[in-house]
């Protein structure tokens, strides 16, 4: 028999309701991580669903890759795609997989505006709030969004929420985080427009998504989904450099926007770098604070904050939880899948980031999981070198997968 969780830990696996009064079993979520595991159509594989599976009592709430509602959304040339009915067979299969041992799986649906490289190269074209002449990935051009685009936009997201509910998953995520589309819409680095969606208020640059947040809604309400999750993420302090392009106040009044037409769930804090969880504010009335400590202290319990970003030892984890409700973890489940398991058991003694060749087949990972993936993983420095390495490695052996696609 193993021994109890340690009491140091405890705090961590107790229960937690969502204001919708779904309870989850402890305070622990599964990120969204790239795993390139998807067919290059889009359509879910086994490999998605093997991956899945291994993962499906890591976390008790637990997001998917970023899912592209349509073809110019597209970030990773392997991920998944909810952009019309024909993926959700393949979308139950993996809402399946990861539901499996009583998990709540969260579709996270997304759109990467100025940054969707696939589109860039299939289509040679990009969309975003405003024109803007970018150099990366190549030098192109980002044309600006009309109206009769952005309103296209808003139906796919609620379009995405539909096929999501229909698929069997527990909840869609809405990514405002990490320069994706509404993130876009928000920033005055990115928006320079001169309608009632340009920079000149807070209430125009909140406008995009309040409108796709409120569509969504809507559909959780005419599909009859009462337990069916909504949530949000977001980076709350937009950087570039010395620049700052929002402060947290800033967001913090977007998401009480967003509070105000929708039943959002939970609110999970994404950024860039190492240790996400411990950046300060460098701008504005809470500078200097933790921008979580920020966040946490307005959200005030009105929904669950996640803490996320670096969280890769149960020291780390309880840290974090000091302006948090929960905290997420994402690499660290590629090669420690059982990291909470066996925390709760008292085992933490155990907890390994490192892993033999021998153990691939236990761990499920994806043959292309790591074609973007390492990139990030060396940026936040979640697993040890050693790891990264030896997936890089393993990626450049491994580079085309067979599996079956679920269409």
């Amino acid at each position: 028999m193993s021994k109890q969780t340690t009491a140091k830990y405890q705090a961590l696996f107790e229960p937690v309701k969502l204001p919708n009064g779904i309870e989850l079993a402890n305070r622990f979520t599964l990120n969204p991580l790239t795993t390139n595991s998807s067919s290059r159509e889009g359509f879910v594989t086994d490999e998605d669903l093997f991956y899945a599976e291994r993962r499906s009592q890591s976390a008790p709430l637990q997001v998917t890759t970023a899912a592209y509602i349509e073809d110019y959304a597209q970030l990773f040339e392997y991920g998944p795609s909810v952009r019309d009915d024909r993926f959700i067979y393949g979308l139950s299969k993996l809402a399946e997989s990861m539901q499996k041992d009583g998990a709540k799986a969260i579709l996270q649906l997304t759109h990467a505006g100025r940054f969707a490289k696939i589109a860039l190269q299939d289509y040679h074209v990009v969309y975003g709030p405003s024109r803007m002449e970018l150099k990366t990935p190549v030098e192109h051009t980002v044309y600006p969004m009309s109206q009769r685009k952005i309103d296209h936009v808003i139906a796919q997201y609620a379009a995405a929420t539909r096929r999501a509910i229909q698929a069997g998953f527990a909840g869609v995520e809405i990514s405002n985080a990490q320069r994706l589309l509404p993130q876009q819409f928000f920033s005055p680095f990115s928006n320079q427009r001169d309608d009632q969606y340009g920079p000149q208020s807070i209430e125009n640059r909140a406008r995009f998504g309040v409108e796709v947040t409120a569509a969504c809604q809507k559909v959780i309400e005419e599909e009859g989904a009462t337990d069916f999750i909504l949530g949000f993420r977001g980076t709350p302090e937009e950087t570039r450099g010395s620049q700052i392009g929002y402060t947290v106040e800033e967001f913090n009044d977007y998401f009480d926007r967003l509070l105000d037409v929708a039943d959002l769930q939970y609110y999970a804090i994404a950024s860039w770098g190492h240790d996400i969880y411990k950046e300060k504010v460098r701008a504005g009335k809470y500078e200097g604070q933790f921008v979580n400590e920020a966040v946490y202290n307005h959200v005030n319990g009105r929904v669950p904050v996640i803490a996320t970003g670096g969280i890769n030892s149960p020291d780390k984890a309880l840290e974090a939880f000091q302006y948090a409700d929960m905290v997420g973890l994402s690499s660290v489940f590629v090669t420690e899948p059982d990291f909470v398991t066996k925390l709760e058991a008292g085992r933490e003694d155990e907890i390994d980031l490192g892993f033999a060749v021998e153990e691939l087949d236990d761990l499920k990972i994806p043959h292309r999981a790591f074609k973007d993936l390492v990139e990030f993983m060396d940026f936040g420095g979640s697993l040890p070198q050693e790891s990264r390495d030896r997936l890089r490695e393993l990626a450049e052996q491994t580079p085309t997968s067979y599996f079956k696609e679920y269409k």
